[in-house]
Formats: C-alpha cells, sequence, structure tokens
C-alpha cells in the first residue's frame, strides 16, 4: 500500500520501473528531486530572499540569458529599482540602460508596464493568485508559475526549456517540445503532481537539474541524476534522441556597414524607430549592404559633412532569432562639423547613460577604449 509522505507525492513503489503509468512516474520523481535540490543546490542571489518582486525579476531576466550572465544585472538592477514602484516610475532611458546587454528589449519594456499596472491595480505588489499574475504584460505561465510557486507556495508549475527536457526524458517522450500544445499538456500533468508543501523548491529543481545534470547541450550527466533510476529515456539509452525538436527555419543573413562618426570626444548615435527590431534603443549609424569607401563618402556628403577620414576597423558577427548581422565598419574623424544633421554624443555621456544594444558590443569596446 502506498501512503502519501511529507512533500505531498507517493513513497516509490515496488513496481518495476518499466510498468508504471505516466502519473506514478511523475509522482515518483517528487521526493528525489526536492531531496537532492535541498542538499546542494547553487547560492543564486534571487534564492536568498525570493519575494514575489525579486523572484519576478530574476526569472524575466533569466529568459533566454545565462544564470552567470544576469547575475551582476540582477544586483545592479536591484541597486536602482528596490521595488515595484521605482520600477513604475523609472525614466525609460535609465531603464533601457540598465537592461543594456541583457538583450530581449521588450521584457524590460514590459516589466516597467506590468509595474505600472501593479501600482495601479495592487498597491505596488504582485499579486498572490496565478491568473491575474497572467493578465500582467510580459507574464506567461512559466513566470506566474514561477512566481506563484516560489514566493507565494501555491501549486502551479512552471515550465521552461528545462524542465520540458527533464521531464521529456523521464517519460521517453519523443513529441516536439517545440509545440505549444506539448508545453501545456506538460503543464497539466505536472499540476496533478505538485507537492502542495514545497512547490517552489520542486519547480526550483526541476530547473536546476535540467541546467546542471540533464543539460542542453552535450551528453547529460546521468550517473550524478537522482532520476536515473525513474528515468525512461536513460533506461531505454534514448538521451540522445530526446527531447525532440523539429530544426527551425534558417536565420535570414542581412550585411550591415556601421559607421562610428567621431568628432572630437564625441560620436554620432542615432535612435531606432518606436517599433520593430531594438525599438528605440541608440546605434550607431548603419545601412544594410556592404558600403564600399566611395558609398561612405556620398553618405557623409549627403549628411552634410565633407572633411573626414574614414578607415576600416573590426567586423562582427551578431544573431537574434531570425536573423543574422554580418556587419562590417569604418571609423571615421571629422576634423570639423559643417552641417548639423547628425547627432554627437560625448563618449562618456554614450557609456553611462544611453542603452545601445548588445549587437554593437564590438564598436563599444572600440569606444570605451577611446
Amino acid at each position: 500500500m502506498q501512503e502519501s509522505d511529507m512533500y505531498g507525492g507517493l513513497l516509490p513503489v515496488e513496481a518495476g520501473v518499466g510498468s508504471l503509468s505516466k502519473k506514478e512516474r511523475l509522482t515518483q520523481i517528487v521526493r528525489p528531486l526536492v531531496d537532492w535540490f535541498r542538499a546542494g543546490h547553487r547560492d543564486l542571489p534571487w534564492r536568498s530572499d525570493p519575494s514575489p518582486y525579486h523572484v519576478w525579476i530574476s526569472e524575466i531576466m533569466l529568459q533566454q540569458t545565462r544564470v552567470e550572465a544576469v547575475i551582476p544585472y540582477y544586483n545592479r538592477f536591484l541597486e536602482k529599482l528596490s521595488d515595484i514602484p521605482a520600477l513604475a516610475s523609472v525614466d525609460d532611458e535609465e531603464l533601457m540602460k540598465l537592461w543594456q546587454g541583457l538583450g530581449y528589449y521588450n521584457r524590460a519594456k514590459n516589466l516597467k508596464a506590468a509595474a505600472i499596472r501593479a501600482v495601479e491595480a495592487y498597491h505596488g505588489n504582485l499579486p498572490g493568485d496565478y491568473n491575474k499574475l497572467l493578465d500582467l504584460p510580459g507574464i506567461g505561465s512559466y513566470t506566474a508559475g514561477a512566481i506563484s510557486s516560489i514566493a507565494f507556495g501555491l501549486p502551479y508549475p512552471a515550465v521552461d526549456g528545462n524542465v520540458l527536457r527533464v521531464i521529456s526524458r523521464v517519460l521517453a517522450s519523443e513529441e516536439d517540445i517545440g509545440q505549444a500544445g506539448i508545453k501545456r499538456k506538460m503543464e497539466e500533468d505536472l499540476k496533478e503532481i505538485m507537492p502542495e508543501s514545497c512547490p517552489g523548491d520542486f519547480n526550483q529543481a526541476l530547473m536546476e537539474l535540467g541546467a546542471m545534470v540533464c543539460i542542453p547541450n552535450g551528453e547529460p550527466h546521468c550517473t550524478e541524476c537522482p532520476l536515473a533510476g525513474i528515468c525512461l529515456a536513460h533506461r531505454l539509452e534514448k538521451t540522445d534522441r530526446i527531447p525532440y525538436k523539429a530544426p527551425k527555419k534558417p536565420r535570414r543573413i542581412e550585411n550591415r556597414t556601421i559607421l562610428m562618426i567621431q568628432y572630437q570626444d564625441s560620436y554620432v548615435l542615432q535612435k531606432r524607430p518606436p517599433k520593430g527590431l531594438l525599438a528605440n534603443l541608440y546605434e550607431f549609424p548603419n545601412m544594410e549592404g556592404t558600403m564600399s569607401a566611395d558609398d561612405i563618402t556620398e553618405w557623409m556628403i549627403t549628411h552634410g559633412e565633407t572633411s573626414f577620414t574614414a578607415e576600416p576597423i573590426t567586423e562582427s558577427v551578431h544573431i537574434f532569432s531570425h536573423v543574422e548581422w554580418r556587419m562590417s565598419a569604418y571609423r571615421i574623424h571629422l576634423k570639423k562639423i559643417k552641417g548639423n544633421q547628425l547627432d554627437f554624443y560625448n563618449r562618456k555621456e554614450i557609456l553611462e547613460q544611453y542603452a545601445v544594444p548588445s549587437a554593437y558590443a564590438a564598436y563599444l569596446k572600440i569606444l570605451k577604449d577611446g
């Protein structure tokens, strides 16, 4: 006879691992997973004080970004914006500068929009209600599940890429994890076995296992896995084929020419359009295609400048989700400014105040080095 344990799951069954139903198999992962997590999880800053605000900020930052890269951004963000009212009232330029380098800038815009809503509707707090969290800008089922479980102790799953991989391998499921319907089905399956006493630990344990053991690239560390005795993909030697994800369409290749136009200690920046890729961020002037020296001369004359020298500088590549920029670049020194068609910004101001996306990291480094 099976009996409930302190985790809200079931004690291990005696039946062979291959004879378990899906729900039984998932139930069996709860106790070893939570024990494993509690015994040796990573010490991360948002785990030391898992308030709703801290969990929310960390989870949004961690989307599409590695943990090691997020930590300094997270600490700097909280130093400047310690609570939801501060986030709601921050100047857009300052917010973008705090986010510079993390990419996917719509995440930051949605953070502020959600903070404004929280100030208006919830007295500057996040609501402790899963469905109300889902109504806030930029919060989907994963983030709502993470906040609900970790900060409020509510039994909702948080299914991201790590969790999709772990559960697919546990169940030896060869369904396409890129399909939205598969994620929804997994959320439903996990909701049935969420431990009511520690849903936050359970969700974090799944994420941690996927990040550290059941890894996305390379061979999983099955000998270190607390679920090795339950995992069907391990038993069937299918971890190299599971999870399955249909190949993405090839990225569009786009050649661009970057112009670093300098006069004394100032450089030209332009602001991108309010919609589309990198909306409202600052950038060095650039054009599609690979410009020749004659093209650059024509461009400068068109913008009112004729007294300059130009030299080619480092080439660079930046990969977005659907497009790849292959950039050639020129550093242009103006001997004097004749026209008024270009906007110059002091080098120190650019580095400290204006958000220039990481697509231009190679050229920001040149600017920083002087």
